[in-house]
């Protein structure tokens, strides 16, 4: 005897028999209900949602927003994070923002903003696609610099090829 001979027993179940006469709790009609589709042999509901005839539950909630077709996604990183992970660094650009975890993937778009809560301190060469106007001044005040990066941003899905 081994593990791989050892089964459970299913019990097995026979199907009702319908349409056996009205003695039974399935004769006459046999569980289909009184007219329309659900009686009718052979006819499948439309779909998922389908409410009888009404309107369906997701045609009734409003629609809210808008998504733009041809939207730029940016990886955001602040300031706070690349100071606390990045120490000793003479140059800041998207393979040492992603070695860090602070970025998914480095062909996408960076911006860099300035939420802090003390002063910056980190003194390097920053080279990312996109800056914040108060990270830019934080950089350049704590004596680095912030160079922007030329180069095509990664197209998202469904946007026009240009």
């Amino acid at each position: 005897m081994d593990i791989s001979k050892i089964t459970v027993k299913e019990k097995t179940k026979a199907t009702k028999r319908r349409g056996r006469g009205t003695g039974t709790t399935l004769g006459k009609t046999g569980g289909r209900g009184h007219k329309g589709a659900g009686q009718r042999a052979g006819k499948k509901l439309p779909y998922v949602g389908f409410n009888g005839g009404n309107l369906p539950y997701y045609r009734k909630i409003p629609k809210r927003g808008f998504t733009p077709p041809n939207r730029k996604e940016c990886q955001i990183v602040n300031l706070s994070d690349i100071e606390k992970r990045i120490k000793g660094e003479k140059e800041v650009n998207p393979e040492i923002l992603f070695k860090v975890n602070l970025i998914k993937d480095t062909k996408k778009t960076v911006k860099i903003l300035a939420k802090m809560p003390k002063e910056f301190s980190l003194k390097a060469i920053f080279k990312v696609d996109k800056f914040s106007k108060k990270a830019k001044e934080a950089i350049e005040a704590c004596g680095g610099k912030a160079e922007i990066l030329l180069r095509e941003p990664k197209q998202v899905k469904g946007e026009p090829k240009k």
